[in-house]
């Protein structure tokens, strides 16, 4: 049954969702929230909803860039290099990205008669990111739940899975990751520096997938 609303930004893990619970997604939302990445993400969301006859709608949350502080909205000259594991890595945060943008999913589900909203987060998101934990997707979904009269939930399914088990899950879908984008800088090809680009190709060496990626520095 087509009950599903997915957050699809056009990465690795959200595509993979997409393609892993296809049929129950009857509409895919991505936003345009002025991040340095959203230009290389959002072709290959619509991409992907194209070839499985899935309906994408692109929203725009312009306001974010204006008023919110992030490494992520600041160019790709502010993004550090390294990995999750470094402090630095909390520049990237665009503070409570996830809940506006589920907040507005729960809306278009409630409005649209459907049951649930889906995100792609994962267990290696949970030190950096407050709302891909899954205390945020459990408070979320109760509140989703008791704000809307249809009961709308938030599902979530990947939450406690690493992003190699996504890509391997993804491997076995016959998911080609040269179709999708990670980078934070948002530059004509993948840096191979920053901690989207290294999660990335560790992900798909661990999951043995020969890692497709351009990448400007070999990693």
């Amino acid at each position: 049954m087509k009950d599903t609303i997915l957050i699809l930004s056009g990465g690795m893990d959200s595509v993979t969702m997409l393609y892993d619970y296809r049929d129950r997604i009857s509409l895919c939302l991505s936003f345009d929230y002025g991040s340095n990445h959203n230009a290389r993400e959002l072709p290959f969301a619509r991409l992907h909803c194209q070839r499985l006859g899935i309906e994408h709608l692109t929203i725009s949350l312009n306001f974010m860039s204006k008023f919110f502080k992030s490494s992520l909205l600041d160019g790709s000259e502010a993004i550090p290099d390294g990995s999750y594991a470094d402090e630095n890595m909390k520049s990237t945060v665009v503070p409570f990205r996830n809940g506006i943008m589920l907040s507005i999913a729960v809306g278009m589900a409630e409005s649209r008669g459907l049951k649930h909203v889906m995100m792609a987060n994962h267990g290696g998101d949970h030190s950096v990111y407050p709302d891909c934990r899954p205390e945020f997707v459990n408070s979320f979904n109760s509140a989703a739940n008791a704000g809307t009269y249809a009961g709308v939930t938030l599902l979530a399914p990947y939450t406690n899975m690493t992003k190699a088990d996504i890509a391997r899950r993804g491997k076995q879908l016959g998911i080609d990751y040269s179709e999708t984008w990670s980078c934070y800088k948002g530059e004509s090809i993948h840096c191979g520096r920053c901690a989207t680009c290294v999660e990335r190709h560790e992900a798909l060496v661990e999951a043995g997938i020969d890692d497709p990626t351009v990448y400007q520095t070999s990693i």
